[in-house]
């Protein structure tokens, strides 16, 4: 992969993420979480649509009905349909809002919605205070509305991720600078062996994350102006420059799932002109199709 990534919509985002590829769609979603928005990508008209919230949007993804995305609000989670605007309550709400708020979430191989929280740093008005404490919280919504708690003790929820092979699981604490590595047993959704994957890396912080079919992991750095391609054995195989520098998550799209997308954050880097803008570059090995939440009939 010699391509360098090109801003294909500059969004302006004052922190963009949680991208995810709707593949019947041929679309790409993410948030901007500062200013309360989902947009929505056209990859084969070039053409971008984007939703107002009344909170912050933190994450959003697929679910088994092909028409409703499950989307993470600081507060909870609810169920939307872009075709027609329709948005309900799915129910999970998260104690303690707005003292903290949810952040990265994505489906595991068996349909739970995996989600992690954090002490709030976006006020009513979008704007940010910085991140601090450890108020978070990792829990696993199961489709039966079921809600487990895995982990606490969090600075900021981020990265989460499956092999290929759906035996492990990664998860990061961007404060903590560490990528951590679980087992991930595919018939029950339990994790468990925790242990760091790829930790202490001086390239900004861990952000989101997504694997490729060979087993690798697209770290993206906040603050580090790269993404980093981390082996299954925790070692650092690339490093994708950026042309800016924060850079918060990615995930694997177009037809054949080789066109990495990239969302990043404006943050204070007003003079980069394609801040908070989405990228896209090729890449020489496909990504892993997204999981879908799997919602209760």
């Amino acid at each position: 992969m010699d391509q360098i990534p090109a801003c294909v919509v500059p969004a302006g985002d004052a922190c963009g993420e949680g991208p995810v590829w709707h593949a019947s769609e041929q679309a790409l979603y993410w948030t901007d979480i500062n200013r309360f928005l989902i947009h929505r990508f056209d990859s084969r008209g070039q053409s971008v649509r984007t939703w107002l919230f009344d909170e912050p949007v933190t994450a959003l993804t697929l679910t088994d009905r092909d028409d409703t995305l499950a989307v993470c609000l600081g507060s909870g989670l609810i169920l939307w349909k872009p075709a027609s605007g329709e948005r309900g309550d799915h129910g999970f709400r998260l104690a303690g809002f707005p003292a903290v708020r949810l952040n990265d979430g994505r489906p595991d191989p068996r349909g739970s919605l995996w989600v992690g929280s954090m002490r709030n740093n976006v006020n009513a008005d979008g704007s940010s205070v910085e991140c601090t404490g450890t108020d978070g919280v990792l829990f696993r919504i199961d489709p039966n509305g079921a809600v487990t708690e895995w982990k606490r003790g969090i600075g900021v929820s981020n990265t989460l991720a499956w092999s290929p092979a759906n035996d492990r699981f990664y998860f990061c604490d961007s404060l903590a600078n560490v990528v951590w590595m679980y087992s991930y047993n595919a018939g029950s959704g339990a994790i468990g062996n925790e242990q760091p994957f790829f930790a202490g890396f001086d390239r900004g912080f861990p952000d989101g994350s997504a694997t490729d079919s060979e087993g690798f992991l697209w770290n993206c750095r906040y603050a580090g102006k790269c993404v980093v391609r981390v082996s299954p054995e925790g070692r650092v195989d690339r490093i994708l420059e950026m042309p800016v520098e924060n850079i918060t998550s990615c995930t694997f799209g177009g037809p054949d799932l080789r066109t990495l997308y990239i969302t990043t954050a404006s943050g204070a880097a007003h003079h980069e002109r394609f801040a908070g803008g989405l990228f896209a570059v090729r890449t020489d090995v496909p990504g892993l199709a997204e999981n879908k939440f799997h919602l209760s009939r």
